[in-house]
């Protein structure tokens, strides 16, 4: 099995473990605080996000690219000023932004956001800022040596500790009001990321191939170069991530004021904004742990290829994590199309919420492409061009939310609308950016015989659900109907020959088992 799939397949399966945590998580904090305290928690988190940002400035992606380049020439100085120079700017820029924000959250809650309640929520999240700069560092180093394991586990570990402490938070802080349990929420994240920094740590300690802290001070006063190649990757890779984290600041902002403008109460507005990003969005977003761990590996593999002039590899890798997706993806969108409204009663007793993700799960299937378009742009060192095309999709989407969301007809489903549009819009981008620096061949009648699959596969998870079993409990027909659709699509895939007897031998565990079940080469 090649490195990229091995790689792959460890962060897909991480991936599974953190999203069910995250998404237990997340079904934790909606019963202790109901709708309005969801919505101060997605209130705040943006903020933070827009912080570390600023703080990480892109290093991860290009910590990934350089590292894969030097191990591949087998120069490990190289490597340790990469990392040295790393953690110099990155320490640097957490001891300036931590106190700033905690300076700015009295005013940030109250002049910004249109519920001061929030102020809690950000001054306990705080304390993550200097702790996901390292990690991001250790994470990028391991990255770039295609050794997805330690990132893989600091994962899991991140979340097992965060839900360990998720209810005792919440439950404690309740009494004080729904805006300390927030707090609450927001100080076993910290305890969560610290758990994971400190994992890595440790395997770093182990398996570095070099001392770090010798001569630490001497390449980072001399690393000029290096940080210069860091940055011509690392500020266009921030840019992206600063324009989506400043759209999500903002967003929020934008989504009240224009429900205020409708006439929308205060507490309504926080509440419909929690249903939209607290109970919607994360189930669409659950099943995208696949194409983050393509995007993750396809960094180093596409970079070491590129590196060594190797188009031909550059170009399978893009195509496979492309069909990937799709396929990824399109099992997601119609499994999450069916079951919208069964899904939010049973995990949020919320039955409303199902409409968001019915009305968005068809376009999700182009927020499951961009991940790896994104990554293969940031290894072919396009960086600028993946930046240019993020700002663009969030213009939009910002326009969109101040147009749609501030008349009554559509009202907080608009800024539903604007995420969709500018999701199908960025992704769009990104491909006709790749296809400018390299020739990818499209197989359509893939594609098509995907999307059959995927509407036979939803008839039938529909007819499955609503007429089969309805003498079954919610609970059971969900997940009978879930894993139905799945072995529906799984079997339609490998009859077709969408997914092909040499993927399926590299499967670990089961991949002999199902290979002689598909027909085509």
């Amino acid at each position: 099995m090649s490195s990229f799939i091995r790689g792959t397949v460890i962060l897909m399966i991480a991936g599974l473990i953190t999203r069910a945590l995250g998404f237990l998580n997340r079904i934790v904090i909606a019963r202790f605080i109901g709708e309005e305290g969801v919505g101060l928690y997605m209130m705040a988190l943006p903020s933070l996000f827009l912080v570390i940002a600023a703080v990480q400035l892109g290093m991860p992606i290009a910590i990934s690219k350089f590292v894969a380049e030097a191990t591949a020439r087998g120069d490990h100085q190289k490597t340790k000023r990469i990392l040295v120079v790393a953690l110099t700017v990155t320490g640097g820029l957490s001891a300036i932004f931590t106190p700033v924000l905690f300076l700015l959250a009295p005013y940030l809650s109250t002049h910004v956001f249109t519920d001061s309640r929030t102020y809690y929520p950000l001054i306990a999240i705080i304390p993550i800022i200097p702790i996901a700069a390292i990690s991001a560092v250790l994470r990028g180093y391991f990255q770039g040596r295609q050794n997805m394991k330690p990132h893989a586990i600091s994962m899991v570990v991140e979340q097992v500790v965060r839900i360990s402490m998720i209810a005792a938070f919440t439950k404690a802080f309740l009494p004080y009001g729904i805006e300390y349990a927030a707090a609450g929420a927001m100080i076993a994240s910290v305890i969560g990321e610290l758990a994971s920094l400190l994992y890595l740590m440790l395997m770093f300690k182990l398996r570095k191939p070099f001392r770090l802290r010798k001569k630490f001070l001497h390449y980072a006063a001399n690393g000029k170069d290096t940080l210069m190649e860091l940055l011509s990757i690392s500020i266009p890779a921030t840019g992206s991530r600063m324009v989506g984290s400043i759209t999500w600041f903002v967003e929020p902002i934008v989504v009240a004021r224009s429900l205020a403008a409708a006439g929308v109460a205060t507490g309504v507005a926080t509440a419909q904004y929690g249903e939209l990003a607290g109970y919607a969005l994360p189930l669409l977003m659950l099943p995208s742990f696949i194409t983050i761990s393509l995007g993750v590996s396809l960094v180093p593999a596409v970079s070491e290829a590129y590196s060594k002039g190797n188009i031909k590899q550059v170009v399978h890798r893009i195509q496979q994590s492309l069909r990937l997706s799709f396929l990824s993806g399109t099992l997601a969108v119609v499994v999450l199309f069916v079951l919208a409204h069964p899904i939010m009663e049973a995990v949020y007793h919320n039955e409303h919420a199902g409409i968001y993700v019915q009305f968005m799960a068809p376009f999700f299937i182009f927020f499951f492409y961009q991940g790896p378009l994104n990554s293969a742009l940031q290894a072919l060192n396009m960086a600028k061009a993946a930046m240019f095309n993020s700002i663009i999709g969030s213009l939009t989407k910002i326009i969109l939310i101040m147009t749609l969301v501030a008349q009554p007809s559509f009202g907080i489903m608009g800024a539903a609308i604007a995420i969709c549009v500018s999701t199908v819009l960025v992704t769009l981008l990104h491909f006709a950016t790749v296809m400018k620096k390299v020739h990818l061949t499209i197989y359509l009648h893939e594609y098509l015989m995907a999307l059959i699959v995927m509407v036979i596969t939803g008839i039938l998870g529909h007819m499955l659900y609503f007429n089969w079993l309805t003498d079954v409990p919610a609970i059971n027909r969900i997940l009978l109907s879930a894993a139905f659709m799945g072995g529906i699509f799984l079997a339609g895939s490998m009859l077709t020959g969408i997914v092909r007897r040499d993927e399926i031998r590299r499967l670990p565990f089961i991949g002999r088992l199902l290979a002689p079940l598909t027909p085509f080469k």
